[in-house]
């Protein structure tokens, strides 16, 4: 993903199902306007750069965020802002040359925005041999964050998209939670996590229990396993051809981060696959191809293609009310075992980036700090017969393995009195609230905190986890099937919505399902270490 400035002018487990999917040839069948959907060579096209995936905006603060577009040939991306729809007297953006090096992909960053302002923009795509031939120009709006606390912010949240066979399904309406997020006009959304299933093939249908049959928009990068840089990189193209999805990107700004369906299900650093669908076995080879085609797909201030010292943790400052601290918890995780060690200074974060977080959050001084988690805390995640793939490791007993690593950080927190943590997160398909207490837990040296569970957005639903007692959760909502990989068809899709009274500074999570609004919702006092 290029980027630029501004010019100075201007039962069965859910993860199981996948290793089990069959696949098949794919069909192109996808909207009109995206027929195309490869890196077509330049040579072979006709007429005037096109920007027919959409527009994204990434890591909104109150002065700046990154917008991005992908073009169908090499193109000079020109990005303008106003005030006004009508775009009179616009600030103009000289953004990169986009080129097949980041599948014709690219980012421009806006800078001097100013708080709590709507921002409408518009890009254009120039050939670079004859700037009189221009594309039509793509547009989009956002907010950005206020600097007046009283002005309060709300956003949605979710994860786990186009997963266990289930992708865009015409006859569904496609992505139907991003039209329904969309209308709610969040702040932003914050995306958590399996943004892709590179690992689950598509077949164009599926039969369904009751009888119908699903069917999918299909493509040639969909019909195997992701290994190849083009072929993630389809996977990601795949997800834009959903119209739901697009006018979702042109209005709502992203905090995006990973989990392991970017790559393969359930990878760590250093594995050896053992799945037949692959023929290139190291994950990690497998994750540098995946993640420079995440890198070239969603507006990650801290991620560039190809750049050593990039990364996807990072805090997104919101004003004063919000901070989201977004954590990665597959580049520096351990190894998948029995999670039972004793010592494991590197856990699921790594070392270096616990000291982060730790320095982060002591220096935070927004009212409220979002823990974006890309897996849950206290529900167990197996990976196999005696792997563990979350925190958790099914003992309820004293803090082992990758739970000390947690034990530490709630430590902190509470020695520190670092107030208004909440913590999110998507990864196991169904929606719950945990609420942590140390009178329950193994481990007591804690405040008590909050994790709110949603999603899929388009994917299988899967019956609720176990919870480990070590953290003492109590789940005090939970909706989920009692049987494994539920269609979108059937229900059970969720998302998350966060409300910050600007008044008042009290936080409401609210639950919600798909076509079926608010199941439940929790309202948390502000200023407090734990509630």
């Amino acid at each position: 993903m290029a980027q630029a400035g501004e010019n100075s002018t201007g039962s069965i487990g859910r993860r199981g199902v996948l290793r089990g999917a069959a696949t098949a040839s794919a069909a192109l069948a996808l909207p009109s306007g995206l027929a195309w959907a490869g890196a077509a060579p330049a040579q072979a096209l006709g007429g005037r750069p096109s920007a027919d995936w959409g527009v994204q905006v990434g890591d909104v603060t109150g002065e700046s965020g990154l917008v991005w577009v992908r073009s169908d040939r090499p193109a000079r991306m020109i990005v303008e802002t106003s005030a006004t729809e009508s775009f009179r007297r616009p600030r103009r953006f000289a953004g990169p040359l986009l080129g097949p090096g980041t599948d014709f992909t690219g980012t421009t960053r806006l800078r001097g925005l100013e708080p709590g302002q709507q921002v409408h923009y518009r890009v254009t795509l120039v050939d670079p041999h004859d700037h009189r031939r221009t594309g039509r120009p793509v547009t989009g709006t956002f907010r950005t964050p206020s600097a007046r606390r009283s002005a309060g912010t709300r956003f949605v949240w979710s994860g786990d998209l186009a997963g266990q066979g289930w992708g865009i399904n015409p006859e569904l309406g496609g992505y139907r939670a991003f039209e329904e997020m969309r209308r709610l006009d969040p702040d932003f959304f914050l995306f958590s996590g399996d943004t892709i299933y590179a690992d689950g093939p598509l077949t164009e249908t599926v039969a369904l229990p009751d009888g119908r049959t699903w069917r999918n928009i299909t493509v040639e990068e969909k019909a195997k396993v992701a290994e190849t840089l083009a072929e993630y990189r389809g996977n990601f193209r795949y997800n834009l051809a959903d119209e739901n999805l697009r006018r979702f990107n042109a209005q709502v700004p992203a905090i995006v981060q990973w989990d392991d369906h970017e790559v393969t299900n359930n990878w760590y650093p250093g594995e050896l696959l053992e799945d037949d669908n692959y023929t290139e076995k190291s994950a990690d080879v497998l994750a540098a191809r995946a993640r420079q085609a995440f890198s070239e797909y969603f507006p990650i201030s801290t991620l560039r293609p190809g750049a050593r010292e990039g990364r996807v943790h990072r805090v997104v400052r919101r004003g004063p009310l919000l901070d989201v601290f977004v954590l990665d918890m597959r580049t520096f995780r351990d190894r998948n075992s029995p999670n039972d060690q004793r010592e494991n200074a590197q856990g699921i974060l790594g070392r270096e980036q616990l000291e982060w977080l730790k320095r982060e959050l002591t220096r935070s001084r927004a009212l409220w700090k979002v823990i974006a988690a890309d897996m849950p805390i206290g529900l167990v995640v197996p990976d196999g017969e005696t792997d563990f793939e979350a925190i958790a490791n099914g003992d309820p007993g004293a803090p082992l393995g990758r739970e000390l690593q947690i034990a530490e950080l709630l430590r902190f927190v509470k020695r520190r009195r670092i107030t208004g943590t909440v913590w999110l997160t998507a990864d196991v398909h169904y929606t719950s609230a945990q609420h942590y207490r140390p009178e329950l837990a193994s481990f007591g040296d804690f405040a008590p905190f909050w994790e709110f569970v949603t999603g899929p957005l388009n994917a299988g639903a899967f019956p609720a986890n176990d919870l480990d007692g070590t953290f003492g959760p109590d789940r005090v909502f939970v909706k989920a099937p009692t049987v494994a990989n539920v269609s979108p068809a059937e229900g059970y899709q969720f998302f998350g919505e966060v409300e910050i009274d600007g008044e008042s500074g009290e936080l409401t999570a609210h639950l919600r399902e798909v076509g079926g609004g608010v199941l439940f919702s929790q309202t948390l006092r502000p200023g407090l270490v734990g509630q």
